[in-house]
């Protein structure tokens, strides 16, 4: 086989749906799974191979890899980490099922399907491991603390097992965007009326004042940025001889990266408390 195979999870929108038509056209065969079956059917229809991948779905995992693998003869050259969600709200009202489940979503499911790669990776000496974490790997914000800490873990795992994969030929790299336009808080909707109890939250006046409209109405203190900047930066992490252990995507980014560099904690506490 001459054509590079990737497997790309959280197609259905946003930057899992663009990277697949991105790297698809750069002549990669491209394995482009979703969590709902119905999205997997709307993308083969666009001519794309799609497995079902549900990170909170085990099952899902194991056997949407087994289908890449058989399909591929037995090879993956690349495996791009994306596909998460965040539950809006102080940490104290976050109950601790629906932290268990946002681990599942955003961390446990992705260390299961990469475990389930690397051997495949090693077998033939070589392969491209991208995370997709997000700013808020970087520094914390108030009131995102569940979703914050999901990134911090990924980010740490993916430290280690870079420095872990070393002379392998398998190269693990991270992606942190800033602030991208996708259905991001649309999903966070969801979760947030799923599992948070505001009215009966210490903090309701505190919902009511700026909470609730941050999370409805979105914020306007700064540009969102298209999926293609992503796409742009994965590509390079796939085609670079050496790729790079971190890529930052966004001015938001860049800005965080330096500041939790020379700031203080208190000080950088302050700068992001203002949003």
């Amino acid at each position: 086989m001459t054509e590079k195979t990737i497997l790309i999870t959280g197609c259905s929108t946003g930057i899992g749906y663009d990277a697949a038509h991105a790297l698809r056209a750069l002549g990669w065969r491209v394995f482009a799974s979703c969590r709902k079956e119905a999205d997997c059917a709307r993308l083969r229809d666009e001519g794309f191979d799609s497995p079902r991948i549900d990170y909170e779905d085990e099952a899902s995992i194991e056997a949407g890899l087994a289908e890449v693998l058989e399909a591929t003869g037995g090879r993956l050259d690349a495996l791009f980490n994306n596909g998460a969600y965040a539950i809006a709200g102080p940490v104290e009202d976050i109950p601790t099922a629906a932290m268990r489940a946002i681990f599942q979503a955003n961390f446990i499911g992705w260390h299961d399907l990469t475990r389930r790669v690397i051997p495949v990776m090693r077998a033939q000496g070589a392969g491209r491991i991208v995370q997709c974490s997000s700013v808020l790997g970087l520094v914390a914000m108030k009131w995102r603390g569940a979703y914050v800490a999901t990134k911090f873990a990924l980010e740490g795992m993916s430290d280690a097992m870079r420095m872990e994969l070393q002379g392998t030929g398998i190269h693990v790299s991270i992606i942190d965007p800033g602030p991208i336009d996708t259905p991001f808080r649309a999903n966070a909707i969801k979760q947030f009326e799923k599992w948070v109890d505001w009215e009966n939250s210490a903090r309701v006046e505190e919902y009511r004042a700026t909470l609730l409209d941050q999370l409805y109405k979105g914020s306007s203190k700064g540009p969102q940025w298209p999926a293609s900047a992503v796409t742009k930066v994965l590509v390079r992490a796939l085609e670079a001889r050496r790729p790079k252990p971190r890529y930052y995507v966004t001015t938001p980014t860049y800005l965080m990266g330096t500041l939790r560099r020379i700031l203080s904690a208190r000080t950088l506490d302050w700068v992001t408390s203002k949003g």
